[in-house]
């Protein structure tokens, strides 16, 4: 009997084993081929790129990201600061609003800015009416289309990356070595700048670190400003030079950057526990406020949510109020339709191949379980143009193969299968966001009670049926949050999308780049708000989550 049973332990982690390889590998194969096309590639324009184009690229892409990181740090540690400490007016109404810009796509924000700060948008056009200037040579104002207007409006759309992981910090805090300081005679600026702010140093930097990410990974945006960042470039030299090897070769560059992000981000998390573990947290006793000092707190609170979401949101309703009777209701529920098939897939699956990997890897100390695990959370990193090449190169070659197997063995003449196809998008966006499938799967299983799942165990059951029966049920809002998360992402992801796509066929997040790319903000104005409603979801639910953390 014993060698039955174990018989079939090996067989099942051998399965498991084979399981995790195999989901290790459809993550690896992007990121394998973005290295074997650019240093394969028959145009070898290393130098030619050096000697050109590339240092511009990075120059641009280090100023860029050094200035949204300067003002994200600012406005996401400071509003996390006053909403944890400090008690005023509306501060439970502030605390989830302040997360709002997470809803609005960072190229939909730059949309709209350009159109109401334009020549001939709404602001310019009523200071010259107002002041009687009759062009731009009477008076000064500062270029949205520029380095400057791409820093600001990154900041104001990513701030909340920060701001999430310096509340959660704080919020763990024990009050009692501020009290110290206090009874010691320091002010609440000094024992937020000696004291807090160390202590939750770790923490925001992973927020930090989370910003550039996503500054790296964004493209429409700067492609809209005339900004030439990275990701920019491998889109210009894939798709306006035609030359795959050179996208490649400065994707490579991307790659590097963000992997090594990516490192000190791991090295990071291990340290994420050096907060006080007591009973008195930071936020039991908040500070009230003087009316001097409410009314400064007020206008810090309100005008990164004002600026990052609430006027571009005005301006993108103010649209839909104009063209409510024009809207081609067939074509938008096309559109909608797509939206959400796409991401409905990837949220399925994602959650799937997450529940998989997190419980593979919570019951087994296999290296080779271990290893795959590790390989399959390197999606992330791929920024979306980049993961575009990565995924284009290897579904072409298996689409020939397979055309070569039916032309040569069944005489049947087959079309592309899995290039241009649905599967290709679907793909691209797993990929993607199994990371985030994992990370909030994964902190679902950190809570349950190991008691539970030993005693189902010793009571006969498998581990797939206490899995199915006892764990899942129990961990259910984690698996909400991230089907939730990656749908959201998925609904917003535009570059993968835009190069990965069908013919003739669109989803909410390349009409609105469309429309966009020929100044029609208008006719983008329904589709980009359809996709920050959907954003809001996940908003009402980190903010619980926060809160329940504050509560223990």
């Amino acid at each position: 009997m014993r060698a039955i049973f174990n018989k079939f332990s090996y067989q099942k982690e051998f399965l498991e084993t084979l399981g995790a390889l195999f989901v290790a590998s459809i993550i690896a194969i992007p990121i394998l081929a973005i290295f074997y096309i650019a240093f394969s590639a028959d145009d070898n324009i290393w130098t030619h790129l050096a000697s050109t184009v590339l240092p511009g690229y990075i120059i641009t892409t280090v100023i860029v990201i050094s200035g949204v990181s300067i003002i994200t740090l600012l406005i996401g540690v400071s509003l996390a600061w006053i909403i944890t400490v400090y008690e005023f007016p509306f501060r439970r109404i502030m605390e989830w609003l302040c997360l709002l810009p997470l809803a609005m796509p960072a190229y939909i924000v730059a949309y709209t800015y350009g159109d109401f700060l334009d020549y001939t948008g709404f602001v310019q056009s009523n200071l010259r009416f107002l002041f009687g200037w009759d062009s731009i040579k009477d008076y000064w104002f500062p270029d949205i289309y520029s380095i400057g207007g791409s820093i600001f409006i990154m900041a104001f759309v990513l701030y909340p990356y920060i701001y999430i992981t310096s509340r959660a910090a704080f919020l763990r805090q024990s009050i009692t070595l501020i009290e110290m300081s206090s009874i010691l005679g320091k002010s609440s600026l000094y024992s937020f700048f000696h004291i807090a702010l160390p202590m939750a140093r770790p923490a925001i930097i992973i927020g930090l670190i989370l910003v550039i990410m996503e500054t790296m990974n964004e493209f429409a945006a700067f492609e809209y400003f005339g900004v030439d960042t990275l990701s920019v470039g491998v889109y210009i030299t894939w798709l306006g030079k035609n030359n795959l090897g050179g996208a490649a070769q400065i994707a490579i560059f991307m790659l590097l950057f963000v992997f090594l992000l990516m490192m000190i981000e791991k090295g990071l998390r291990k340290k994420r526990s050096f907060t006080q573990n007591n009973k008195k947290q930071i936020s039991a006793n908040r500070i009230k406020l003087s009316k001097g000092k409410l009314v400064l707190v007020m206008i810090i609170c309100i005008l990164p949510v004002l600026i990052g979401f609430l006027l571009p949101s005005l301006v993108l309703f103010d649209f839909i109020l104009e063209r409510i009777f024009e809207v081609e209701l067939l074509e938008y529920s096309s559109l909608l339709f797509n939206s959400l098939f796409l991401s409905i897939c990837a949220a399925i699956l994602t959650t799937i191949l997450g529940i998989f990997l997190v419980n593979t890897h919570s019951t087994s100390n296999n290296l080779i379980i271990r290893l795959s695990v590790t390989i399959s959370r390197l999606g992330y990193a791929l920024p979306g143009v980049v993961l575009a090449i990565g995924v284009i190169v290897p579904l072409i070659a298996v689409d020939g193969v397979l055309r070569n197997i039916f032309g040569q063995y069944f005489n049947i003449t087959i079309g592309l299968i899995l290039s241009g196809t649905l599967i290709a998008i679907i793909y691209a966006y797993i990929v993607r966001f199994l990371t985030i499938s994992f990370g909030t799967i994964e902190s679902g299983f950190a809570t349950l009670n190991p008691d539970i799942t030993a005693a189902s165990r010793l009571l006969g059951k498998s581990k797939f049926s206490t899995l199915i029966k006892i764990q899942l049920p129990i961990i259910k809002p984690a698996l909400i949050m991230s089907a939730l998360l990656v749908f959201v992402d998925s609904m917003k992801e535009l570059p993968a999308t835009l190069i990965l796509r069908p013919f003739n066929f669109d989803t909410l997040a390349t009409n609105v780049y469309t429309y966009a790319s020929l100044s029609d903000i208008g006719n983008a104005s329904l589709p980009a708000m359809t996709i920050v409603v959907a954003g809001l979801f996940p908003i009402i639910l980190i903010n619980r989550e926060l809160n329940r953390g504050r509560k223990g």
